[in-house]
Formats: C-alpha cells, sequence, structure tokens
C-alpha cells in the first residue's frame, strides 16, 4: 500500500515537473514573441523623423531617383533617425520598387509607416507659377527654373527651338509667349520642359473660347494678333479705361496701312527696357520689331498682356482718332487726335509742361 502511494505521489510531482516546464517555456515564447513584436513594433510607428526645430520640410525626389537615392537623400539632409528600419519596412511595404519622383511635405514626428505611405503614393505638393508681364522667353525660363524641376537652361533650349514649337503648338519662337496669359497657375515639381509648355497650350486653347475667337475674327485678326496687339497696349498706358481707345487707334492705323510708330516696340527692338523716353535714333534701329520702320502689328508680343488687356483690344473703340500722346497734367492719361496738326499741338502742350518741369526742379536744386 506504501508502496503505491509512493509511487502515484512521483507520478505526481513528475506532472508538475513537465507542467511547469511547459508553462516556463510559453512564458519564454510569450516574452520572446512580445519583444519581437514590440521591436517590430517600434520599426512601424516610432517616430523616425527629426526636424528640430522645424514643424515640416520639403522633401524632393528627381526624376529618375531609385530607393538607395532616396534613402541617400534623408540620411544626407538629417531627416530620417534611423534608415535601417526604413529600409526594412520600405521592403516590406513594396517601397523600394516604387519610387515616385517629386516634391513632398514632411512633417516633424513622422513615423516610417507614415512616411512611406506619404512617399509610395506620390501625393506631391503642387508648386505654383506665377507671372503677370514677361519680356521676353527667357526671363519666362528663367521664372520656371526656379520652381520646376527642370532646369531654365532646359526650358529655354525649349522655347528657343521654332521647328518643334510649330510643329507642337503652331507658333515660331517669336509667337510663343502668347501661351502665356498672366495668372496663378499650379504645376507638379517635376514638369518637364515639354508637359510645362503642353500646359499653358491647353490654358491657351481653354482662353480663346468660341466668344473671344469670334471677336478676333470680327477684328479681322488672329488670335496671336490679338495679343501682339494687347501687348502694345499694355506698354502704352496702365488706365484700363482708356485702353480700348489706344487699341482703337491701332486698329484704325493697320486698316489704312498706316505704321503703327508705337515706341514700346522700338524699346523691344532697341533691347534696352531701362530706356524711359524714345529718341529719333531709337526710331532708326534695324528689327521687324520696330514699327517706325515696319508696317502693321510686330512679329509677336513685347510683353505677355494680361487677360483685361486682351479682352479691351477684343473690344477696342470704334472712332477715328489716328494719333495719341501723354497728357500735359502727367495724370497717365492721354490725348487723342484724328488729325497730325491736332497731334502736334496736343505733343507741343506735354512737351512744354515737361520743360516748366525739368525747370522748377533744376531751380529747387539752386536755391537748396
Amino acid at each position: 500500500m506504501k508502496a503505491k502511494k509512493a509511487k502515484k505521489s512521483a507520478r505526481k510531482s513528475k506532472k508538475k515537473v513537465i507542467i511547469t516546464a511547459i508553462l516556463s517555456l510559453l512564458g519564454v515564447l510569450i516574452l520572446g514573441g512580445g519583444l519581437i513584436g514590440y521591436k517590430y513594433y517600434r520599426q512601424i510607428f516610432n517616430v523616425n523623423i527629426d526636424l528640430g526645430s522645424q514643424e515640416k520640410t520639403y522633401f524632393y525626389i528627381p526624376t529618375g531617383s531609385d530607393f538607395a537615392d532616396v534613402k541617400n537623400l534623408l540620411i544626407d539632409q538629417d531627416i530620417i533617425i534611423d534608415s535601417n528600419s526604413f529600409a526594412w519596412l520600405s521592403e516590406k511595404k513594396g517601397y523600394t520598387t516604387a519610387v515616385k519622383p517629386g516634391k513632398y511635405l514632411l512633417t516633424n514626428h513622422m513615423t516610417n509607416n507614415t512616411l512611406i505611405n506619404l512617399l509610395r503614393s506620390g501625393r506631391q505638393e503642387p508648386v505654383q507659377f506665377t507671372f503677370n508681364n514677361f519680356r521676353t522667353r527667357q526671363q519666362i525660363a528663367a521664372k520656371a527654373g526656379k520652381i520646376l524641376e527642370a532646369d531654365s537652361a532646359s526650358l529655354a533650349e525649349f522655347l528657343y527651338n521654332d521647328p518643334i514649337l510649330q510643329e507642337r503648338y503652331n507658333m515660331n519662337g517669336n509667337e510663343i509667349t502668347c501661351l502665356f496669359i498672366p495668372n496663378t497657375y499650379e504645376f507638379w515639381w517635376n514638369t518637364s520642359a515639354t508637359e510645362f509648355l503642353d500646359r499653358m497650350h491647353k490654358e491657351y486653347q481653354k482662353f480663346w473660347n468660341e466668344t473671344r475667337t469670334r471677336q478676333a475674327a470680327d477684328l479681322g485678326l488672329s488670335p496671336v494678333e490679338v495679343i501682339t496687339l494687347a501687348s502694345i497696349v499694355d506698354q502704352e498706358t496702365k488706365k484700363k479705361d482708356e485702353m480700348s481707345r489706344v487699341a482703337g487707334v491701332y486698329m484704325n492705323r493697320i486698316r489704312i496701312g498706316m505704321p503703327l510708330q508705337a515706341d514700346p516696340t522700338v524699346i523691344f527692338a532697341v533691347g534696352d527696357f531701362t530706356i524711359k523716353r524714345v529718341l529719333k535714333s531709337h526710331t532708326q534701329t534695324e528689327s521687324p520689331y520696330n514699327t517706325y520702320l515696319n508696317k502693321g502689328l510686330p512679329p509677336g508680343p513685347i510683353c505677355t498682356p494680361s487677360a483685361i488687356v486682351i479682352d479691351k483690344v477684343l473690344n477696342c473703340e470704334a472712332h477715328d482718332y489716328l494719333f495719341f500722346c501723354a497728357k500735359e497734367d502727367f495724370s497717365g492719361y492721354h490725348n487723342f487726335a484724328k488729325t497730325n496738326a491736332q497731334h502736334e499741338q496736343n505733343a507741343a502742350r506735354y512737351h512744354q509742361a515737361i520743360s516748366k518741369l525739368l525747370r522748377e526742379k533744376k531751380n529747387k536744386k539752386t536755391v537748396n
């Protein structure tokens, strides 16, 4: 009996040991799994971006970049804390083979998961291109090159490539600035030179709707010619309430074959935009843009006129004026004349006012 009890007790004790061992093993496994799970949790959800005192920054991924390039950029710019955890999770989430170029907005204290989801999605921040009065193609290229990945050199090369411009947009180099109707436009940072011009061409086509196209035809002008005339009007007066009248003067001259003799075209021909007063010597400059030497409109715009000025030309005033000159009160407005004799009288009053003003300034300077 005692032997049976001893045997039973031994079996119980052995069973206890086995259960204890199993429980201990389970505990170890659970602890180990927890530690591994915590490690993975940290790699996924712990903060991995430290911008210091900055709350946000823009991160640019150039076209053609691979994952190694992205990782190196993040390291070089001191954006990520742990590059290994970023690389590990990027591989798990498939980002290493899905890099998308662009401009991305990163915020301080982002996790790996949030960062990778953003970059993998390609959710870029748009850039804004605002302009209101460019003079030349080079100026357009320089401005666009500051906000787009495409540099100013590649943009200028495209803007000066007449054969491509003619084939793609049915415009030559002199006319291509017509595409740029002053406004604010949004682009992706990695927009190429071709994509940039394509977008502006779409905006140009949108602007020239059925109504405006019909108005231009009624004037006997093409959209390019309307913009060219508007660019001259834009440089002649900043007074919106007389733009239609100024446009009417030039339309009258075009109809009778009289040279436009527009001073702003001479300034463009000379290429010195600091000129304040056009002299007779300037008007002798050989250039297709010099409307003193050439009849009709110049071969293209001399600036990028606003939509307001273009519409003023499309709705130009019908009158008999052939001349205008600045008013003697220096208000910025003009006196209009139907005959050269009337114009000479208006011009004489203006020049007398200028002379008087200069004398007063000289006298004041002498007294002081």
